[in-house]
């Protein structure tokens, strides 16, 4: 799909040497008393810090892939395909406005090369289009509809571009630089510019259809780029992997780190260093985590009911937000130009349920009370205000504390705590404790405190005390913020999996809740089937099934899952690489160093096959060393025979679009079924230059 974000380690050494990370305020730091406290390390500038309060905004996966039913584009795409039959910008941007998102960025231009505006340095936009008689522009639109809805309104601008004849050569390089002037000068304020970090590849590239690679960390110019963004849109934050105004968090999971420091340093950025951040580090580049309502970015028909739950939307919000990133939540408008019906009430019912616990702060009139003060301004009893903050006394550090007591016992199952990061990030461990027969007890403990930190407890509690106590601090703390709150329940789905043997298992992501399910595409309800222990489904099907907690009468939506054979009676005829039998059995299957893969694997009998499936390897399940070393493949060839001895023409070939940042298996559709009982594949090169390919598992597509 979308944004692929490979070439890290290029990224990371171009942007370090570009000084692409604010270390401080746009204009001079405001006079501060001798009362005040004294900032501690580096600050967040003003762009930044209106940034960290956005805390939820959207992602509008939109162009010609919406209609190609692609992830990625090759470039050489008739424009005349892009022709949303019902466009409305005020009903995608209402829409995300009533799912609480504050901000929306819009993929101008994907890696396709395709323009939602009529820019003048390219023929292949919206121009050439039958929308509105070539007289269209999405992003005006868009923008305008922001505008006029209250939402702040930003960009993404590919700098790979599949389409010009010139990429990789150094005309396109002013392209590139007109475009992004254009999208700069003529849309009002924009509040975040978004540059991938695809760079290079396979393409259309004017009728050449060749591979053009390019030096990611100097093709581009990216001093120039950075000048040209602070000049015209001072305002706007900057994202990218590494070393931006924003950084990557890492995955596509919608997962920060926990803790999730939202200060790095100078050193090359990895996955794992973006998930995490750099406690001490001296640059202020906090996460933003970008994640998909959907399995893919743009809008497919077939991922309809995939759509992520309330229940879901509301765990990602804990484990993104709540760690102090921001969550950039992509809810890609559909071939109509709306957002989807499902997408649109998940998005709500998340929203709506949020609100209704936010309305109302437990802690208010509660008497606060602190093991110091700095001076009367910065009293305790600003945390109910979330005005000025409390500070404590230089020298109370580890240890300081501040209590609420409260005028009656409350219930809660939700704490919300902040920092005033205007002040430097100042506590490095704490813990959340309640009063409770007698004595203090723990609720939870953190690394990381930070701009803003959410705790959802399992179960809900009840006192009349609640202390906030630091265990280690770097410097006396600044708390901005000490709120408590009731969520309602909010049943999350089950999770439905099934092992290369072909046995189901359901799984309760919410404590205490019992599981049924259907396996004939009927609607489970607490009459149906429940789940008691695995049970065998080798030839696959539609698992459907829902969550119950029967106390409260609260239940989950329904979630399905649909599987096709399992490859229990495969076996792999050959495969150029280690452990071949992982590709069916479970398990890493990695190639040789610097060699394509081949593959052929014996399904056991004649199927009808439609396509294939594959599951990427990713980072966590190898050794650092071949993590490294290893991507999943790049691109494919696929050939289908009844007999293993005789292959005709490929059954399909492509790429495997933004699969090196994609856990999820890959699945590709031939363009009409082949019968065979063998599937042959070819993967000749691994993502992001890697010398060896990596396979999390092979599936067949029959159904």
């Amino acid at each position: 799909m979308k944004l692929s974000r490979r070439n890290l380690v290029r990224w990371a050494a171009t942007s370090a040497c570009l000084g692409l990370v604010s270390r401080g305020p746009l204009a001079s730091p405001p006079q501060r008393s001798a009362v005040e406290p004294k900032p501690y390390g580096p600050l967040p500038s003003a762009r930044q810090r209106a940034w960290h309060e956005l805390e939820t905004y959207g992602f509008l996966h939109f162009t010609v892939n919406t209609f190609t039913d692609r992830e990625w584009g090759l470039g050489d795409e008739d424009p005349a395909i892009f022709n949303p039959t019902d466009f409305s910008a005020d009903q995608i941007v209402t829409s995300c406005q009533a799912g609480g998102l504050k901000q929306l960025i819009l993929t101008a231009k994907h890696h396709d090369g395709f323009c939602l505006w009529p820019s003048h340095y390219t023929g292949h936009t919206i121009a050439r289009s039958p929308y509105k008689d070539g007289q269209g522009d999405i992003v005006g639109e868009i923008a305008a509809a922001c505008a006029r809805h209250g939402l702040k309104f930003g960009v993404y601008v590919s700098p790979w571009d599949r389409n010009n004849s010139e990429y990789g050569r150094p005309d396109y390089v002013r392209v590139y630089h007109g475009q992004l002037r254009e999208l700069l000068t003529q849309y009002g304020q924009l509040h975040e510019v978004w540059f991938d970090g695809a760079n290079g590849g396979d393409g259309y590239y004017g009728g050449a259809r060749e591979m053009r690679k390019i030096d990611a960390t100097t093709y581009y110019q990216w001093d120039v780029i950075r000048a040209m963004v602070r000049e015209l849109q001072p305002d706007a934050v900057m994202f990218a992997d590494a070393h931006m105004d924003v950084r990557w968090v890492g995955n596509e999971d919608g997962i920060a780190g926990d803790p999730c420091w939202p200060t790095m340093d100078n050193q090359p950025y990895t996955p794992e260093r973006g998930n995490s951040g750099v406690r001490g580090g001296a640059l202020w580049n906090p996460a933003e985590v970008d994640v998909s309502i959907r399995p893919g970015w743009f809008w497919h028909r077939d991922e309809n009911e995939q759509v992520r739950s309330p229940a879901g939307l509301m765990r990602l919000y804990f484990e993104s937000a709540g760690r102090g990133a921001n969550l950039l939540l992509n809810v890609p408008p559909d071939r109509r130009g709306r957002i989807f019906e499902a997408d649109a009430l998940a998005l709500k019912t998340f929203r709506d349920v949020l609100d209704q616990a936010m309305s109302r702060d437990l802690a208010q009139g509660a008497r606060v009370r602190a093991s110091s003060v700095l001076s009367p301004t910065f009293a305790a009893a600003n945390v109910l205000t979330r005005g000025q903050p409390w500070a404590a006394v230089e020298s109370d550090r580890s240890g300081a504390w501040l209590t609420l007591l409260l005028p009656e016992a409350v219930t809660f199952n939700m704490v919300r705590l902040r920092e005033a990061v205007d002040y430097g990030l100042r506590i490095d461990e704490f813990a959340v404790e309640v009063w409770q027969d007698g004595r203090w007890r723990t609720l939870a403990r953190h690394s990381c405190l930070g701009p803003r930190r959410l705790i959802r407890l399992d179960t809900p509690v009840t006192t009349r005390k609640v202390r906030l106590r630091i265990i280690q601090a770097a410097a006396s703390p600044v708390l901005s913020e000490f709120g408590l709150y009731l969520l309602p329940y909010l049943v999350e789905e089950p999770w439905i999996e099934r092992d290369p043997g072909g046995t189901v298992t359901l799984r309760a992501r919410t404590p205490g809740t019992a599981i049924f399910y259907t396996l004939d595409g009927s609607q489970p309800d607490t009459t149906s089937s429940r789940f008691t222990a695995p049970f065998a489904f080798p030839g696959g099907g539609t698992v459907r099934a829902l969550a119950v907690i029967t106390a409260v009468g609260a239940h989950s939506v329904i979630v399905s899952r649909e599987f096709d054979v399992a490859p229990k009676d495969w076996r792999v005829i050959s495969a150029t690489g280690d452990k071949p039998d992982n590709l069916i059995r479970g398990g890493v299957f990695l190639g040789r160093a610097n060699t394509p893969v081949n593959l052929v694997i014996d399904l056991g009998q004649v199927y009808p096959l439609k396509g294939f499936t594959l599951v990427p390897v990713f980072d966590h399940t190898l050794s650092s060393m071949t993590a490294a070393a290893a991507g999943p493949p790049a691109r494919y060839t696929a050939w289908v025979s009844t007999d293993g001895q005789t292959w005709n023409a490929p059954a399909g070939s492509g790429e495997f679009a933004n699969i090196a940042a994609n856990r999820s298996a890959q699945a590709i559709r031939f363009d009409v079924p082949h019968a065979g009982r063998y599937l042959r594949l070819f993967l000749p090169n691994a993502t992001q230059d890697k010398p060896i390919i990596g396979i999390g598992g092979i599936g067949i597509l029959t159904r």
